[in-house]
């Protein structure tokens, strides 16, 4: 069985019932979620060894954490225990033209102010095949793109195969902060995942003839990004999500994913959807990709397996995406029916 280690922030996120804005809500819905911590749990829920590593506060809030990514079967045992605080994030979700809103409150937890020695990643990668990791770790600044450094240069020399979501975030860092970190960090990067504002705010690489506004998607541009990205930093593969929003409920979605060896992109199906909770659509994708390349799927199956599992992943309350192996295939073979299944 293939081992994937991940890395990152796990959060506390707090959100209104159903789709009550802000300032109306006296009460809220507690759930654990972070961009690494969703990946693992897909693959878990997909049968792979997922294993997960953070810092956590060493009280109950933080024991609350490690106890949702252990009911779907997430190793925890590399968390470390310490410092001040889990960070927190609120989420409303928007409704028709009314986009999402997400508000952090993450500044000084504990992974935030995690040193360099702090992680053994000689220990952690011991028996790995694969490192995952975001550009929101990094984001959150003092000794962590440092950290993030150590962990790629030390999964290179352990020949794992090292993944990497842009995922900029401008509530945590400027995209010339972004721009400049990340460029250090890509060139240990195999596998890039990526959207067309992430590659445009990160590294100002455009894809051309496209307006995500207005949904006009075109996938030459696409294809240009990704050559740049891959002829830029080395990548092998590199997979962009496509996203046409037509309103917060109701947007098209589909991915590429592109060879550099053979300069080659293949495009999966594109999905009308109708969504439930958007947020952690996007590692639904990244976990989903993960476990097609790791499987031996080839670059057409492995694109189709990710997008389905990110579709449905879009039909699901909260972050993490509860769908099993048999339930994406169904979808990316063609079963979009949403019947009854008796």
């Amino acid at each position: 069985m293939a081992r994937v280690i991940s890395f990152g922030e796990i959060m506390l996120r707090l959100n209104p019932e159903g789709y009550l804005r802000f300032v109306q809500a006296d009460k809220f819905e507690a759930t654990y979620a972070g961009g690494e911590a969703n990946v693992a749990v897909s693959l878990a829920n997909y049968g792979l060894d997922a294993a997960y590593v953070s810092k956590v506060p060493e009280h109950e809030i933080g024991q609350c954490a490690v106890n949702a990514l252990r009911e779907f079967g997430v190793d925890t045992s590399l968390i470390l225990r310490g410092g001040p605080r889990l960070g927190v994030y609120y989420c409303e979700k928007g409704a028709s033209q009314r986009a999402s809103k997400v508000i952090y409150d993450r500044a000084g937890s504990s992974i935030a102010l995690a040193k360099k020695g702090e992680f053994d990643w000689d220990k952690i990668f011991d028996g790995a095949d694969w490192f995952h990791w975001t550009g929101i770790t990094p984001a959150l600044g003092g000794e962590l793109p440092e950290i993030c450094l150590e962990a790629c240069r030390a999964a290179k020399e352990r020949g794992l195969t090292v993944s990497c979501d842009l995922n900029y975030r401008k509530k945590l860092w400027t995209s010339a902060e972004a721009g400049e970190c990340m460029a250090k960090l890509l060139p240990y990067v195999d596998v890039c995942i990526a959207n067309e504002e992430d590659a445009k705010d990160v590294f100002g690489i455009s894809a051309e003839g496209t307006d995500i506004n207005s949904g006009k998607l075109n996938h030459n541009g696409y294809i240009s990004v990704a050559r740049q990205l891959a002829e830029r930093f080395g990548c092998k593969k590199v997979a962009i999500t496509l996203r046409s929003s037509h309103s917060a409920f109701d947007n098209d979605w589909a991915g590429m994913l592109y060879d550099a060896a053979d300069d080659k992109a293949v495009f999966s199906t594109t999905y009308h959807v109708h969504i439930v909770d958007r947020v952690g659509g996007g590692d639904s994708f990244g976990g989903g990709l993960i476990y097609g390349l790791l499987t031996g799927k080839n670059d057409q199956q492995a694109i189709d397996f990710a997008v389905a599992a990110s579709c449905l992943k879009h039909s699901i309350e909260h972050d993490f995406n509860m769908m099993s192996v048999a339930e994406v295939e169904a979808l990316a073979a063609g079963n979009a029916s949403g019947r009854v299944q008796r």
